[in-house]
């Protein structure tokens, strides 16, 4: 149940989206103009709407297996299970298209207190990483209501509320965290009937209604699901269903509403406690110098021993390390999700139960587990499903070692992280290249040499004057997927130094990295790119036409400025064309009046091609240039462009 105010801001979204369009829709980009699925919104839409925000790490992902999931046909009934042995390697790949393995939602969040920062205040640094179209695209934005509320920075658009942002006491920023969101249960069937189940031996009959013509079955797990290229499909003795965490989850705004409120990290740590965050961690630093980093996200309340007894197959042990997919056995009463009583929602993990560090030095994270928040933070009695120890983002590795540097250099200040956060190193490419380098005198074949030469003057930096940084993004792209490429093999107690080099005394394995060389040269150069093009040349956005040069790098990289594509290709014709990456950036700090904070919004405010707002921040993003956001009344009077628009209710 949401409280009076969430529904209020719902209606109030509708209202005003309804009237936006009454008012303006003749005058909507061609692109919207007069078409019929721009249509006024029901609350009941924007309810799904908002449901499809907090199941897109789940359900949504897995529509079309929901779909798809149909009783076998007669004349299979009597076949056996496949006994097939699962492409673990497709498995994976499958749920990496659906974004549900390495999600390709990420984002970097640093905090730090009053033990680092040059003003003794608490200091944020959010870096989140988002599409820069479509609806999870982030627009700035201030509300206000006098006594009650003044929260600023962005949010995305079926999102009413500041999700990323600060008020004049916290900031805060989120990253996509490795909780899982679901798990699938396996049903044995009832001999001779696909749409009976047994649990604890008993039968129970499937559920199932029809929608546009297509029908939906449902167990007591949830709805059933196949998911193929994972082997898991409906047949006669077995099928699946689907139970997620985030189906019905309306308490996305209350928590929204309690950050934009909270008056010290104790406040957000206590505004996590209704378990409405649906995918992500919040890290947040406050104005007395003290800094929070929690993962309390809709998460299934299966502990580790409940995990080793109801996983129903060594398969599906394998599957869930592979694909990232947690199968329990559905024929089993007691593997059903545990009842906490303290949690809020039935199960699901409590506050109680799920790893929050409360801290005066810093906090971070790109992505990984909680497990790397602090290299003296420690956590202990955590599920299996909130994270683990497995590190595999390179912008973890990059942030443990940039961010101990960059305080070695002394006190934190806002121009020191933004410093820090657009030098742009190439964390891979300084743990790779070297080896490479030394191995060039050997290079077999005349791309290879052309390859090196390329690489050898580059400083290791994705600046848009580099040259060569594109070379190795296209090298890395395929070289990082030879089995056995590394030298040093990944060491949990070295995350940051492990995996590291090139492992070019192997014969075999040379071959292929030189391979992958090869193969980077000759499509950069069908391409037609010189090999030592300045990046800027090569990386520009795809939602605009104009030439403005874009610094940073891809995700595989481990460039803690991170741009991308959201379906990822190899350079073409057109070059590198990013539509992903570093969106609302923002700094804060405190100062004696309030919150003290500068952001880019990298693409532009307005999606409206014609707009002079459409790419000025992306110029500014470009030249490294941040501005100052206007949080305070004098400061937004002394900002403001043109009129306040003021709306009258109609009669």
């Amino acid at each position: 149940m949401t409280s009076a105010e969430t529904q209020a801001l719902a209606r109030g979204y509708v209202a005003g989206y309804n009237r936006y369009l009454a008012d303006h829709g003749a005058q909507l980009p061609e692109a919207r103009r007069g078409k019929p699925w721009v249509q006024p919104m029901t609350l009941a839409e924007y309810r799904r709407m908002a449901e499809i925000t907090a199941v897109q790490a789940g359900a949504a992902a897995l529509a079309d297996g929901l779909l798809g999931a149909q009783p076998p046909q007669p004349a299979a009934k009597a076949a056996q299970a496949s006994t097939q042995p699962v492409d673990l390697a497709d498995a994976a790949q499958a749920m990496r298209e659906l974004g549900l393995l390495d999600s390709p939602l990420g984002s970097n969040a640093w905090a730090f207190g009053k033990e680092v920062t040059a003003n003794g205040n608490g200091m944020l640094l959010g870096n989140p990483h988002f599409p820069w179209s479509g609806p999870n695209r982030f627009y700035q934005l201030h509300l206000t209501i006098p006594g009650q509320i003044d929260v600023m920075g962005a949010g995305i658009g079926p999102y009413p509320m500041v999700s990323i942002g600060f008020n004049k006491d916290v900031a805060w920023s989120h990253t996509v965290s490795t909780g899982k969101r679901f798990t699938l249960y396996e049903l044995q069937l009832a001999e001779g009937d696909p749409t009976t189940y047994l649990v604890d031996g008993k039968p129970e009959k499937m559920t199932s209604r029809t929608i546009a013509g297509r029908t939906l079955w449902s167990t007591r797990w949830g709805p059933l699901v196949v998911i193929p290229r994972a082997g898991l499909t409906w047949n006669a003795q077995t099928a699946y269903a689907l139970r997620d965490a985030n189906v019905g989850n309306t308490r996305m705004m209350d928590a929204a509403l309690a950050f934009a409120r909270a008056r010290s990290v104790d406040d957000m740590r206590q505004a996590h406690a209704g378990l409405g965050l649906p995918w992500v961690n919040t890290l947040a630093a406050d104005r007395d110098g003290r800094v929070l980093y929690a993962d309390v996200s809709a998460v299934p309340d299966v502990d580790a021993a409940q995990l080793e007894r109801c996983t129903p197959s060594k398969p599906a042990t394998a599957l869930r390390m592979a694909a990232g997919l947690v199968v329990l056995n559905g024929a089993r009463a007691d593997c059903a999700w545990q009842q906490d009583r303290r949690s809020p929602v039935p199960g699901l993990i409590p506050i109680e139960r799920m790893p929050i560090a409360l801290r005066t030095d810093w906090v971070h994270n790109s992505n990984d587990s909680f497990f790397y928040t602090h290299p003296a933070q420690k956590f202990e009695g955590i599920s299996p499903l909130v994270g683990d120890a497995r590190l595999t983002r390179p912008r973890t590795r990059a942030g443990l070692a940039e961010i101990p540097e960059m305080l070695g250099r002394g006190k934190v200040t806002l121009q020191g992280m933004q410093e820090q956060l657009f030098q742009n190193r190439n964390f891979m490419a300084s743990v790779i290249v070297p080896d490479l380098r030394a191995a060039c005198a050997q290079a077999p074949s005349s791309e290879a040499r052309e390859g090196c030469a390329a690489l050898q003057g580059w400083n290791l930096r994705n600046e848009v004057d580099a040259r060569g940084a594109h070379v190795f993004r296209e090298f890395w792209r395929n070289a990082r997927n030879i089995p056995g490429v590394y030298r040093v093999p990944f060491d949990p107690q070295q995350p940051v130094a492990t995996p590291a080099g090139l492992k070019m005394d192997d014969a075999a394995v040379a071959a292929k990295v030189w391979g992958a060389l090869e193969t980077a040269v000759k499509a950069i150069k069908a391409a037609g790119f010189a090999l030592d093009a300045p990046l800027g040349s090569v990386q520009r956005p795809a939602i605009t036409e104009a030439p403005i040069a874009l610094h940073g790098g891809d995700e595989f990289e481990g460039v803690l400025n991170n741009l991308g594509r959201q379906e990822p290709a190899p350079i073409n014709a057109q070059g590198l064309r990013i539509d992903y990456g570093s969106s609302h950036v923002q700094t804060v700090t405190f100062d004696a009046r309030g919150p003290v904070a500068q952001a880019i919004l990298t693409y532009g405010q307005s999606t409206n091609p014609a707009s002079p707002h459409a790419t000025d921040q992306m110029e500014l993003f470009s030249r490294k240039q941040w501005h100052t956001l206007p949080f305070h009344r004098a400061d937004v009077l002394q900002a403001r462009v043109g009129e306040p628009l003021r709306l009258t209710v109609r009669p």
